[in-house]
């Protein structure tokens, strides 16, 4: 029996879960879910359905797991909180400082009605999360160092597009290649928040907005672009999507650490990702946790899980005879 995934919106995060079900054979889409309307809507999946989110209560006993493929401005702090209450569930909320109480939302109302939500699924938080817990386990006398970039960052795209006045944006993360350098080297550095990255900021504007307005409201953003060198570039609808249709990204999860009597030995663990497309990876990381949702929950288990919470076996569709075989 094939694990039925629901999609609930249907934009570059959307199409890339639709795709990513594609190449994973014990699972099948079913439906779309849109606040658009469903006659607007174009899909890939001939067999799935297009829904209006309205009627998404109808489906409750017709999807074993909801992906949610929102925002985490505004989104999914309603969105999974609410959907967790009628389904499994899997979003990639990524505002790291509201993580705990996000986590603690969904939890109660997963636990009251008997699901499993999985949050903050992706690369980071996601991947690279687990590989920061892996090397402080590894390496417990050392430093954690990640960076991100240069890359098309979804949901600090998608806060631009926000702001009143912001017909259009992207938003690049870009590491300080002298900051990623010293890393490297096993020095340790103590790097502020700023030293590590800036943010590039490209804003198509609509006729008549304040540019000075939003300008200031980018750089002033709490969790977003206050603690960092922002540049603002406001460009027309043309020149974006000329150069900044594509949406790359990437990073370095980095500990340093050292090992012996009297610490005398020192390593370097590095995990990197190079994406030519960060939705289409995001997806990937977001099936392989569904499957996980599924399995908890046919289980028994209920409540909010992270990827900490997750043994890597409920992620693949092989058995574990296979996987000792073939993978350990």
């Amino acid at each position: 029996m094939s694990i039925r995934i629901g999609i609930l919106g249907y934009g570059n995060l959307g199409r890339g879960v639709e795709c990513a079900i594609r190449q994973n054979d014990d699972m099948e889409l079913v439906a779309v879910f849109s606040r658009r309307n469903p006659e607007t809507v174009s899909i890939l999946t001939e067999t799935a359905a297009v829904c209006s989110v309205n009627d998404i209560a109808d489906w409750k006993d017709k999807i074993d797991v909801l992906i949610l493929c929102g925002g985490s401005a505004t989104d999914l702090p309603v969105q999974t909180p609410e959907y967790v209450k009628m389904f499994n569930v899997i979003d990639s909320f990524d505002t790291h400082a509201r993580i705990p109480e996000h986590f603690a939302n969904v939890d109660a109302a997963a636990k009251e009605t008997g699901h499993v939500g999985i949050i903050s699924v992706g690369w980071d938080p996601g991947m690279f999360s687990l590989n920061r817990l892996y090397a402080n386990c590894i390496l417990p006398e050392g430093s954690d160092y990640t960076f991100w970039g240069k890359g098309v960052s979804q949901g600090h795209s998608d806060a631009l597009r926000r702001i009143e006045g912001v017909k259009n944006a992207k938003q690049y993360t870009i590491p300080v290649d002298s900051a990623l350098e010293a890393v490297r080297s096993g020095s340790n550095p103590e790097l502020t928040t700023r030293e590590k990255h800036t943010r590039e900021c490209f804003v198509v504007l609509e006729e008549g907005a304040d540019a000075a307005r939003i300008e200031n409201e980018i750089k002033t953003m709490p969790n977003y672009f206050s603690d960092y060198d922002t540049t603002v570039h406001f460009i027309s609808e043309e020149e974006l999507l000329a150069n900044h249709s594509g949406i790359p990204h990437g990073g370095f999860v980095i500990r340093t650490g050292s090992t012996g009597w009297n610490k005398e030995n020192k390593h370097v663990i590095e995990y990197s990702l190079k994406l030519d497309s960060n939705p289409e990876f995001t997806s990937s990381v977001l099936i392989a946790y569904a499957r996980a949702a599924y399995r908890l929950s046919t289980e028994g288990q209920t409540g909010c899980k992270t990827v900490f919470d997750i043994a890597p076996a409920y992620l693949s569709p092989k058995s574990g005879d296979e996987l000792r075989a073939k993978m350990l």
